[in-house]
């Protein structure tokens, strides 16, 4: 069984080698020359990591790799996907499970990914759509330490597909049917990972990063849950387990950008200078507008949006959040309120 991974970055990389351990056919594309090289010839990805990658995993610049695939893994931002998927569409010749590896909205129409991928490939070249998705860093995998994270489908057999060709003694997969509540936790944990990133850059502790994850893991689960995903997915890998180490990891991308701008106080300077794909700005803009369209209440995620898209000063974000009407916890009426949205 071949497997083609669409994308050269340190989350496909690990993939492929993971693939590559346990014996399977894999073969990766870029666009960049230079990694595919470095990937085939010297058997690493220096871009990314130190480590090296095993020996088997190839890679090249030509799309055309995907033809004889029987699972092609996507492993591009999320802002590039469709385009990526169109082009590799030409070469594909057969139904294949198409696996999506990112965590993030359409930038757009705000669809979650494997909707997206399902909109952009014909019935007849996919067998389905897998979410392989949780609590993972690629600098972990990498070197073969120990990881856990689910595949996601509404296509139970598919999912078993992905979950036996991924596990190993280091790569342990899981199965979830719930695509909804699944998708929706890892991509709003990347809003969280910055807010924690934030606290953390003005200068606030454990007590605060504690309360964050918590009330960012309630915020997650009353969107999921509003937009049709099972509360119990929340406590899973996809919710609590992906928040955790995305809110309390430097290899997270997220949370050092968050980082970056709770030292500045301002996101202004971290915007223009950043280059590298940090997908919780985007989901953040994506969670925003949809949660003021369905009158749900988000503060976290408000203030992380003012402060990503409208100026406001991280530390005045902190002082409104802690302003806010004191409640019981776990009171259930979070209808947002005209002043959520000034």
């Amino acid at each position: 069984m071949k497997t083609a991974v669409l994308g050269t970055g340190s989350w496909g990389t690990a993939l492929a080698q993971v693939l590559a351990d346990n014996g399977r056919e894999v073969i990766m594309w870029g666009i960049s020359s230079e990694e595919a090289e470095d990937i085939s010839l010297r058997h690493h990805n220096t871009k990314y990591f130190e480590a090296p990658v095993h020996e088997n995993v190839k890679a090249t610049c030509d799309i055309s790799c995907v033809e004889d695939a029987d699972l092609i893994l996507c492993a591009v931002p999320t802002a590039a996907l469709e385009s990526v998927i169109t082009q590799a569409m030409a070469y594909v010749t057969k139904p294949v499970i198409w696996i999506n590896v990112a965590k993030g909205f359409h930038p757009i129409s705000h669809k979650r990914l494997s909707v997206v991928i399902e909109e952009t490939v014909p019935a007849e070249k996919r067998r389905a759509v897998v979410s392989l998705i949780g609590p993972s860093h690629a600098e972990e995998v990498i070197i073969r330490r120990l990881t856990v994270i689910n595949a996601v489908s509404e296509n139970e057999e598919a999912a078993k597909e992905v979950q036996e060709l991924f596990s190993n003694s280091y790569f342990r997969v899981y199965r979830n049917t719930d695509v909804i509540g699944a998708e929706t936790g890892v991509a709003l944990k990347n809003i969280m990972a910055i807010a924690s990133g934030i606290l953390e850059g003005i200068g606030q502790g454990d007590n605060a990063k504690a309360a964050l994850m918590t009330r960012g893991l309630a915020e997650m689960t009353r969107y999921g849950v509003k937009v049709g995903g099972k509360f119990e997915t929340f406590l899973g890998l996809d919710g609590v387990g992906d928040l955790i180490v995305t809110c309390s990891s430097r290899h997270s991308r997220n949370f050092m950008a968050g980082y970056a701008i709770g030292r500045a106080n301002s996101a202004e300077q971290f915007l223009k200078e950043n280059k590298k794909t940090v997908e919780g700005i985007p989901a953040c803009k994506a969670v925003h507008e949809e949660a003021v369209r369905m009158g749900l209440e988000m503060p976290i995620t408000d203030q992380v949006y003012a402060v990503l898209y409208e100026g406001k000063a991280p530390k005045d974000a902190l002082e409104q959040l802690m302003a806010r009407d004191l409640r019981a916890e776990g009171e259930t009426n979070y209808s947002r309120s005209p002043e959520a949205e000034s």
